[in-house]
């Protein structure tokens, strides 16, 4: 498939599909006159690679962990790998536990001003005082 229906099919622009190719994250072979061509097996491979970023980890970081993907086999390949996803596992734990902090802040300044608003409500309306 060209560029523009692996687009389609993803919902990732043809330029995001450019920079996964320069960053060695995707791979597609190329027609006599120079357009992309990828494989069917390409919109498992960029669901994957978006999943990756959306967890926040870098093209660098995804090129390293792609492999296991690609050479499930090697050894060498796997003990690499297995020490990045570690590494990046480590990070996304303690952005979790950094936003369920944040997010218990939030719950204390929603009940604060949920009880504000309740007071607020039924509290007496001022008199207006005439001139």
């Amino acid at each position: 498939m060209r560029i523009g229906e692996l687009s389609k099919r993803t919902d990732v622009s043809p330029r995001s599909l450019r920079y996964y190719e320069e960053q060695g994250l995707l791979t597609s072979s190329r027609s006599d006159a120079g357009q992309r061509h990828y494989s069917d097996a390409a919109v498992q491979r960029v669901s994957l690679i978006r999943q990756l970023f959306d967890a926040g980890m870098s093209s660098r970081v995804i090129a390293t962990v792609l492999p296991c993907v690609d050479i499930p086999g090697d050894l060498g390949v796997a003990e690499e790998t297995f020490t990045a996803m570690m590494r990046e596992r480590d990070r996304i734990d303690a952005d979790i536990a950094h936003l369920i902090e944040t997010r218990d802040a939030l719950d204390v300044l929603i009940r604060a001003n949920s009880r504000h608003r309740a007071e607020l409500s039924t509290a007496p309306e001022p008199v207006a005082q005439s001139a």
